[in-house]
């Protein structure tokens, strides 16, 4: 199943190339498809939407049936227990709670001499989210995707999600639409909902922006609609890397490990520690856990292909293959975590100590699960309020503020060779 490895030993640096190297994105096949999709949406509208629907998700949707109605909506409550609804309600508040932090003010600075310069912070006027479904559902993707676009300000946010072939959605998601603050939800899925999204059709009308993660064919839709629209990021395969010592307890770890790599085949789950002997233990932790579980072939798929249990000199080595791979989900199971952190330079999210699991992050903490992935925590961070604002920058001068820099401008501007911008400023002088 999954290796055992010292790092600096060949096949170390072998397995780490393949972590950084894994992509679903470089598919001439389905590039094409996606392409032929977006096409025929830009030209076409809803009769291509609900022929694609039709296709790919078996469902017969038209204009007649494309939105979620509000009786659709009390029939998911209806069916939807309780207690769920309650935990969607509790969680949905933490995130709001976290993301309010976030929140920037528009700001103005003045001079005595007149000058004016600040910075106007606005909400995006339409979101689109995508949320995967069809045979499952995700409603905590819904939540963290919806909920930092309500607490920028955006007026309106819709939702697309991919119908069963029965032509219905599944009440959880409806239910956690309308908790987070939609009601304007799409039973259409794939790259034909991006595509919608993307460039509006008679039924769906044209975003400012699409978040949300999907499959293949959505990752490549957004990929090639970007410019039309903004978008949050292209999202790969889940990641989980864990830095452990010799305190930590081999079964949490495993169990942490196992949680991601049941999201299918691709995703990675990693082990780095000094200790040898806590290396066999998770080792063995991942074997007998992993016969428990349901997702268990899509698990050790995951595992052979790009799981590792990684042996290293010591702690400053971990975290330097860390940060080098840079990834989507680092727990921190060492004697004192809070120590390490300063030393990670590139992470989606930190979970420090034993008790601090992913899945903590992904349902109910309250900071996004939308995380950078594929190294990308390089240089992207997680979604946030500042996804769903625009920026515009406010220059206001008098005339004696005017005259201080004119001179400097017009300088500026023929040594560009830019005559008719000096020009614009000397009749003023």
């Amino acid at each position: 199943m999954i290796p055992i490895i010292r790092y600096n030993e060949e096949n170390g640096e072998r397995l780490v190339k393949s972590f950084l190297e894994r992509s679903q994105l470089e598919n001439r096949e389905v590039q094409d498809k996606v392409a032929e999709i977006i096409s025929e949406i830009r030209q076409k509208g809803d009769e291509a939407l609900f022929e694609y629907t039709k296709q790919f998700d078996k469902a017969d949707i038209s204009k007649d049936n494309v939105a979620v109605t509000k009786e659709e909506i009390e029939q998911a409550y209806a069916e939807t227990d309780e207690k769920i609804i309650n935990v969607m309600k509790k969680s949905a508040e933490r995130i709001r709670i976290f993301h309010e932090e976030q929140k920037q003010k528009s700001w103005f600075k003045t001079s005595e001499n007149g000058e004016i310069l600040g910075q106007l912070i606005r909400p995006l006027e339409r979101v689109g989210v995508y949320v995967p479904g069809g045979k499952a559902a995700y409603p905590s993707s819904v939540l963290m995707n919806v909920v930092p676009a309500k607490v920028a300000g955006v007026p309106e946010i819709v939702m697309a999600t991919p119908p069963g072939i029965d032509g219905k959605i599944s009440p959880k998601t409806i239910v956690a639409a309308v908790e987070a603050g939609i009601t304007e939800i799409y039973k259409v899925g794939g790259a034909q909902a991006i595509a919608a999204f993307a460039f509006g059709t008679e039924s769906i009308s044209k975003v400012d922006k699409i978040v949300g993660p999907g499959n293949i064919f959505v990752a490549l839709a957004k990929r090639a609609v970007y410019g039309y629209v903004n978008l949050d990021s292209i999202a790969g395969p889940s990641e989980i890397l864990i830095i452990a010592d010799e305190t930590a307890n081999p079964k949490y770890a495993a169990a942490d490990l196992l949680s991601q790599a049941e999201h299918d085949e691709l995703a990675s789950a990693i082990f780095i520690t000094p200790c040898a002997e806590l290396a066999v233990r998770v080792h063995k932790e991942l074997e007998i856990q992993t016969e428990k579980l349901e997702r268990k072939e899509i698990i050790k798929s995951s595992l052979e292909n790009y799981g590792g249990v990684i042996v290293v000199d010591n702690i400053d080595e971990a975290i330097n293959l860390s940060n080098r791979i840079a990834p989507e989900h680092l727990e921190v199971c060492t004697k004192n975590p809070f120590d390490i952190l300063p030393k990670i330079k590139n992470a989606g999210a930190v979970f420090l100590g034993n008790y601090t699991p992913e899945p903590l992050g992904d349902y109910m903490a309250g900071p996004n699960h939308v995380l950078p992935t594929g190294g990308t925590a390089k240089f992207f961070s997680p979604l946030c309020v500042d996804d769903y604002i625009k920026k515009s920058s406010i220059l206001s001068f008098s005339e004696e503020a005017f005259m201080e820099i004119g001179k400097d401008v017009i300088k500026f501007a023929e040594c560009e060779g830019l005559t008719a911008h000096a020009n614009s400023v000397r009749v003023r002088l």
